[in-house]
C-alpha cells in the first residue's frame, strides 16, 4: 500500500478495541460490546419475544407520600438529573428486544404504544454505578446530552430512575452503527468518505462550540440514521471544557487516542479532531494506522513513531487532510470547523445539514442487506445475555427500602451524596 503504511491486517470481527480510563474510570477496561454506550447493532429484536412495560411517567407532587417527597440516600444522590418515577402501569411502553450489553446492564429496544415511536433505552443498575464510582459521569452525560440538539448527534429522550435503576432513552438508531459497515465493505472511496467527514465534523465543531469535548470519537460511537446519515453518540466520556481549558483524564479507545492524551494532558479540543482524523485514515485504507496496544505507554511510543502518512494513490486533497488532523503537536493541529471546511478536500461540498441529508446514503443502505450483516453486526456477542435476562428485576422496581436487595441497601452512599453536593 505504499511506504509508511502500516502492514498490520484488521482486526478480527470478533475482538473489541481497548477502551481506557484512568481517573474516574480507573477500574474499567471495557469492550465496545460491554460499555456503558448505546450502539445498536442488531437488525431484529433478540432476547424476549414478551412485551413488557418499561417506567417512564413522573408521579405528580401532590401524589408522593412523605417519604417520597424528601427521598431517601440511595434515590437523592442521582437527583435532580435522573428524576424519580414510578410505572404508568403496562400500556405504555413495550420492550420489543435487546440491542445490546452495556457495562452495567441492557439497553433495550422499546416502543411507545400512544404515538407507535422506537427508541433504545440504556438501564444503570445503581448498585453498579455506586460500585464502580462513575456516579458523577453518569450525570454528566445527561446533562451534556440535554444541551445538544443537532441534526448529526444522538438525541437524548428521556432519563428517569426507579429504586434500582437508572434509565436513559434516546432515538432509535436501527441500521447499525459505522464500525459494522466498515467490517462489510473493507475501505470506503473518497467521495464515501467525505460525507461522513462532513457530517461528523459538523457535529464536532457544534460541540467544541459549546464547550464540549467527546473523548471517544470512533466508528463504533458513530450510528446511522434510516437514511444511512451519521448520528455521533455516547457521551459517557465527554466533558465540558472552557475554552482555553485543559483536561488530563487518560480515556477514550485506545487507538483513537491522540498523543497528548496518552501522555496525561494536558489536552483539549483539538484531541476530538486527532480521533477524527484516525477514523478517517481507517475508513479509506481498510485498517487502523497504529493497531491497539495493551496499555497507554507502549501505545504512545507507537504514535509518537508512526508517520501517518497515505499512499501517493490517494488524492493529494485527502493527504493533505490527513495530514493536517495527525499533527502530533495539538497546536499546529487543524483543530476547529472553519478550517476543516477549508480544505480542499471538501471544495465544493456544502456543510449545509439539511443538503447533506436530502439524498439517502445508498451505499450505507445497499450494505444493510449483506449476508454477513448481522454476524457482523453482533462481532461475537451471545446472545445468552439476553435470553437469561432477568426482565422482572429491572421493570417491577420495590417501593420499599426494605424491598431492596442486600447489595443497594448496604452501599455506602454518604460518599456518594457528600461528592454530589460539591459537584
Amino acid at each position: 500500500m505504499g511506504s509508511g503504511i502500516s502492514k498490520n491486517t484488521k482486526r478480527d470481527a470478533s475482538t473489541a478495541p481497548r477502551r481506557f480510563s484512568h481517573g474516574f474510570l480507573s477500574n474499567m477496561g471495557v469492550s465496545i460490546a460491554h460499555r456503558l454506550g448505546h450502539s445498536a447493532v442488531f437488525s431484529q429484536p433478540v432476547g424476549l419475544d414478551e412485551r413488557l412495560p418499561v417506567p417512564r411517567l413522573l408521579l405528580p407532587p401532590e401524589e408522593m407520600s412523605d417519604t417520597e417527597r424528601t427521598p431517601p440516600a440511595f434515590i437523592s444522590v442521582f437527583l435532580p438529573e435522573f428524576p424519580y418515577c414510578k410505572f404508568p402501569g403496562q400500556d405504555h411502553f413495550q420492550i420489543l428486544g435487546f440491542i445490546a450489553k452495556g457495562s452495567y446492564g441492557p439497553i433495550m429496544k422499546v416502543k411507545d404504544v400512544f404515538n407507535e415511536k422506537t427508541f433504545a433505552v440504556k438501564v444503570l443498575p445503581k448498585s453498579e454505578i455506586l460500585k464502580h464510582g462513575v456516579l458523577e459521569q453518569s450525570k454528566e452525560e445527561v446533562i451534556i446530552q440535554r444541551q445538544l440538539k443537532h441534526p448529526f448527534i444522538h438525541n437524548l429522550q428521556d432519563c428517569w430512575q426507579t429504586q434500582r435503576n437508572l434509565f436513559i432513552m434516546y432515538d432509535y438508531c436501527g441500521i447499525g452503527d459505522l464500525y459494522t459497515y466498515w467490517l462489510l465493505k473493507g475501505q470506503f472511496g473518497e467521495d464515501e468518505v467525505r460525507l461522513f467527514a462532513a457530517e461528523l465534523g459538523s457535529a464536532l465543531g457544534f460541540l467544541h462550540d459549546l464547550g464540549i469535548i467527546h473523548r471517544d470519537i470512533k466508528m463504533e460511537n458513530i450510528l446511522l440514521s434510516d437514511q444511512g446519515h451519521l448520528r455521533l453518540s455516547d457521551f459517557g466520556l465527554s466533558h465540558r471544557l472552557k475554552r482555553g481549558g485543559r483536561a488530563f483524564t487518560i480515556c477514550g479507545t485506545i487507538q483513537y487516542m491522540a498523543p497528548e492524551v496518552l501522555s496525561g494532558g494536558p489536552y483539549s479540543h483539538a484531541a476530538d479532531w486527532w480521533s477524527l482524523g484516525i477514523m478517517l485514515f481507517s475508513l479509506v485504507t481498510g485498517e487502523f494506522p497504529v493497531p491497539a496496544e495493551p496499555d497507554h505507554i507502549t501505545m504512545l511510543k507507537k504514535v509518537r513513531e508512526f508517520p501517518y502518512v497515505l499512499p501517493s494513490t490517494f488524492s493529494s486533497a485527502l493527504i493533505s487532510l490527513l495530514s493536517e488532523l495527525l499533527c502530533k503537536k495539538p497546536a499546529n493541529r487543524l483543530r476547529n470547523l472553519e478550517c476543516f471546511k477549508m480544505q480542499a478536500f471538501f471544495r465544493g461540498t456544502s456543510f449545509d445539514s439539511h443538503i447533506l441529508q436530502k439524498l439517502p446514503v445508498e451505499f450505507i443502505l445497499e450494505l444493510r442487506t449483506h449476508p454477513d450483516y448481522t454476524t457482523k453486526a453482533m462481532r461475537g456477542l451471545s446472545l445468552d445475555y439476553f435470553e437469561n435476562f432477568d426482565c422482572d428485576k429491572i421493570l417491577h422496581s420495590p417501593t420499599t427500602p426494605t424491598e431492596l436487595s442486600p447489595t443497594l441497601v448496604n452501599m455506602d452512599l454518604s460518599r456518594a451524596a457528600e461528592q454530589t453536593c460539591k459537584a
